[in-house]
């Protein structure tokens, strides 16, 4: 007899997204883990994501990082930080093209 592998629950990726957004140029969105039901999941932790968009010769250029933050005002003061992050990366991916 063999046995199944467990299935794993495809709820285990399953967020509630809120957006904050100063109405210009920059987004945060918290992203709460729930469960089945809708309720939070306490067991996981939630995650916050730093955007914002930069116009290039070419077009828009999205930026996107998760933010290592517990709450909305941590990640407001990495937000700077990690999209300087994000922007050089892109930088350095130009000028390989070059």
């Amino acid at each position: 007899m063999t046995r199944s592998k467990p299935s794993i629950s495809p709820w285990t990726g399953i967020y509630r997204e809120e957006s904050f957004t100063d109405v210009k140029v920059a987004a945060i969105r918290r992203l709460t883990p729930v469960k089945p039901d809708g309720s939070d999941d306490e067991s996981r932790d939630p995650i916050f994501m730093a955007q914002t968009q930069l116009m290039s010769p070419s077009g828009p250029v999205l930026l996107q990082s998760i933010l290592d933050a517990t709450n909305l005002e941590q990640a407001m003061e990495r937000f700077p930080k990690a999209m300087q992050k994000e922007m050089d990366k892109v930088a350095a991916e130009d000028k390989k093209k070059e």
